[in-house]
């Protein structure tokens, strides 16, 4: 379960000129990301606003969201509600809403999951995270975006949070969608290494300045370089791409004893041959 405000105020901020700064670069990452990520079922939590999954081959892909975007139409009192699409509702995959901390699938039946800003949004991270760890495959992968607060973005995002408590700033402040706080990479990576997770990749991106001017974002397109070259972890927005790692068995209590006790008998066999050839010696 997400919060409500976090997710409408999400929607609209990706519609300003950082948001679209932003869901570029996001993008672009997810479409190499995914790419090479084989299977059959891929499931994407939340922000319809990016189709996580279309560079994806699985067979079956589902986007999961937990508040309605879907509009309803009723043809008449006596009949049943149509549900169509939204239009940020990515095209040609199955949209169905549920809370992220409960997900409808079995356990480990998913090959891939994506969660484009699902866990900064969501009441509880920690349980949802479990939530994707119990739904996953061994050996699938998971790949998660999140805002950096430790970036030019996350210090705006601080600096608007303390005017407002000392009542000088109001809503709009704020620089980044939401009340919640964000999650930092190498916390998120302490997570996923306690739910038996293995980081195989990470990124960052967007260095640009916190400005709200498209025309302004456009002047630093040089720091996307210069950042990823001489201050790669200060971006303002991380993507982790992670493996369920499953250890496997090892014998203990009788299983490891009989077999201990199978492997003792081998020399007795030999012993005794050995003896009945040094009593043939002597009738020689």
């Amino acid at each position: 379960m997400t919060q409500v405000d976090g997710i409408i105020s999400l929607g609209q901020w990706l519609e300003t000129p950082p948001g679209r700064y932003l869901l570029a670069w996001e993008q672009a990452q997810l479409d190499r990301g995914v790419a090479d990520v084989f299977g059959f079922h891929a499931l994407q939590l939340g922000l319809p606003q990016l189709d996580a999954l279309r560079d994806n081959r699985m067979p079956h892909r589902w986007l999961a969201i937990d508040q309605p975007t879907l509009a309803v139409e009723s043809p008449g009192s006596d009949e049943v509600p149509i549900m169509t699409p939204s239009p940020a509702a990515p095209r040609a995959r199955v949209v169905l809403q549920c809370d992220f901390d409960a997900l409808p699938f079995d356990s480990q039946s998913l090959d891939l999951v994506v969660l484009p800003h699902a866990l900064e949004l969501t009441r509880d991270p920690h349980l949802a995270l479990r939530e994707v760890e119990r739904v996953l495959m061994p050996e699938g992968k998971v790949l998660i975006l999140g805002f950096n607060p430790n970036s030019l973005w996350g210090v705006r995002q601080r600096f608007g949070r303390l005017r407002r408590q000392m009542g000088f700033g109001a809503r709009d402040g704020l620089f980044l969608p939401g009340e919640s706080e964000f999650i930092g990479y190498r916390r998120l990576r302490d997570w996923l290494r306690l739910l038996s997770f293995e980081v195989e990749a990470g990124q960052f991106g967007c260095y640009a300045p916190a400005l709200r001017s498209e025309r302004w974002l456009t002047r630093f397109a040089w720091a996307e370089r210069v950042g990823e070259r001489w201050w790669p972890v200060f971006g303002s927005v991380y993507m982790v791409l992670a493996v369920k790692r499953v250890r496997g068995m090892r014998l203990v209590g009788l299983a490891r004893q009989h077999r201990q006790a199978v492997k003792a008998a081998a020399p007795v066999v030999s012993h005794r041959q050995g003896s009945a050839r040094r009593a043939k010696a002597p009738d020689r």
